[in-house]
């Protein structure tokens, strides 16, 4: 029927039609997803250098071993080179380094030129330690341990100064980074020449890397692998302290200047004490198998790490006195993995039936803000002028300020006399009377002095004197020259008055009635 048809042709018609579906879009890109695999690594390293670069003046203050670092390293590689045959062998690859980076920043090297390279080094420490976190325990735990790490009061401090300790520390960390691979991969010559060659580096910088070895030695023993594998270690190991050697046995020579060590304080062995006791409970925490049954487990690699260099020498003491915390800044990786394993357990933990997650949510912002806390003030105050041992720009300023022009001028001992290397304007005028022969001159970090009687003779041609010298309570050096500095001012002078400036203390000195 003519109905029906004309029925059916619209359908037909309709069915040949195409039928318009509603638009889907398609995702969108959340921004850096690309970078989520690389979190572990790079958010350690931004947290590290901006810590580093906060305050990184440090209010203009300089302390003395800075200061050793901005002298020497500004000197020619000439004189860089006479200066190590009779002094700081063992910081010699640092200057060098410095030397470099003075070169290149260009006129008047300052304080950001010269913190800088340990600010950019705490950051590639920082994302070692996160890489080093990753491969043993999860991804998740190497983005906690790298975040830990730089958050420490003690990186925070050597971050931001101008020593090798965070430079030594970077190389340490990648070359533990280094031996878990050469471990996976045990027929890898490649593999075990980076780890001893980037190790080497690191005990060249500060010869007491090395000690990094019985720590990594402690780690292959305990994870029970092949014969190749520990095998290959001693190779490494023993390639190591061969290319040390050199450095070491010339060093011996200039022994004397750690003779300002002493034993370790009753404060400093309760702390490691405390940071092993620490470390341990963390290690108990943390997981006793690593992803995938892989070995060594994260205990294996990190409680070695943060106890043995330091146990080692602190057992030496009663033989030769070495130990000082930066020696071994290198233990702070230890305790950043054991730390964020422990965190990370915890936080695992199958909750309580009372405990729902707006508690547990409430308990860890109690815990960050606790952290917080506990942490700020220690940033703040390792910002401030205060902070360290002493301020060379300071003590010059209060010689400038007590001295008088023509007034004599001591150093009791000779090594203070590299508070004057940064701003020798501030002691112009005053006749430096022990002095024979000027630091650079000599090659030396703080110059050659007079025989005793010469220096005797000079003091008794003053009528005022300024002394700078340690404070109170220090052990007073022996030799000739130092006596009879001592000496002098005790038979004809009297004291005027003293002022403390940080770690100074500086006497003016005048014969009665000149005062």
């Amino acid at each position: 029927m003519p109905g029906e048809r004309s029925a059916a042709i619209s359908t037909l018609v309709r069915t040949a039609e195409p039928q318009t579906r509603p638009s889907v879009r398609p995702p969108r890109a959340r921004p850096f997803t690309h970078l989520a695999p690389y979190a572990h690594l790079l958010a350690p390293a931004a947290l590290a250098l901006a810590l580093g670069l906060w305050g990184i003046r440090r209010g203009g203050t300089l302390w003395a071993d800075e200061a050793v670092t901005l002298e020497i390293a500004r000197r020619d590689m000439a004189e860089i080179w006479q200066t190590l045959g009779t002094v700081d062998a063992v910081h010699g690859l640092y200057y060098f380094l410095m030397h470099g980076v003075f070169e290149l920043w260009g006129d008047s090297p300052g304080l950001v030129a010269l913190r800088l390279p340990s600010v950019l080094a705490t950051a590639a420490a920082a994302a070692g330690v996160g890489a080093l976190g990753a491969r043993l325990a999860g991804r998740r735990v190497g983005v906690l341990a790298g975040l830990v790490f730089p958050l420490l009061p003690v990186v925070q401090r050597y971050a931001q100064e101008g020593r090798s300790y965070a430079l030594v520390c970077a190389l340490v960390t990648w070359a533990t980074w280094l031996l878990l691979r050469a471990m996976d991969r045990p027929g890898r010559r490649r593999l075990w020449a980076g780890y001893a060659a980037v190790l080497l580096a690191a005990s060249l910088l500060h010869e007491f890397a090395v000690l990094t070895l019985p720590a990594h030695g402690v780690t292959v023993a305990r994870s029970a692998l092949s014969a190749v594998v520990t095998r290959a270690w001693w190779v490494a190991a023993c390639s190591v302290v061969a290319g040390l050697a050199p450095l070491g046995v010339f060093s011996l020579t200039q022994s004397s200047q750690v003779d300002w060590i002493g034993p370790p304080t009753t404060a400093e062995l309760l702390a490691f004490a405390g940071l092993s006791l620490a470390g341990g409970a963390c290690a108990y925490i943390a997981p006793s198998r690593a992803p995938g049954g892989h070995a060594p487990t994260l205990p294996a690699l990190a409680l070695p790490l943060l106890v043995l260099p330091a146990a080692l020498l602190i057992a030496l003491s009663p033989l030769r006195q070495l130990y000082v915390d930066r020696y071994v800044l290198f233990h702070a990786v230890g305790l950043a993995l054991l730390v964020a394993a422990a965190l990370d357990r915890l936080t695992r933990l199958p909750r309580h039936r009372l405990v729902t997650g707006t508690t547990t949510v409430l308990g860890h912002v109690l815990a960050l803000a606790a952290a917080f806390a506990a942490l700020v003030p220690a940033g703040i105050h390792l910002r401030s002028p205060d902070s360290r041992k002493n301020d060379v720009v300071a003590i010059a300023e209060a010689v400038r300020d007590t001295a008088r022009p023509g007034d004599g001028l001591l150093f009791m001992p000779a090594r203070r006399r590299v508070w004057t290397l940064v701003r020798p304007a501030d002691f112009r005028g005053l006749s430096d009377l022990a002095l024979l022969r000027s630091p650079r001159a000599s090659h030396t970090l703080y110059g050659t002095e007079l025989p005793a009687a010469e220096i005797r003779e000079r003091v008794s041609d003053f009528r005022r004197v300024v002394a700078v010298h340690d404070l109170a309570g220090q052990p007073l050096d022996d030799t000739d020259q130092e006596a009879a500095k001592r000496a002098a001012l005790r038979a004809a002078y009297v004291v005027c008055g003293t002022r403390r400036v940080t770690g100074a203390r500086i006497t003016v000195y005048a014969r009665p009635g000149a005062c």
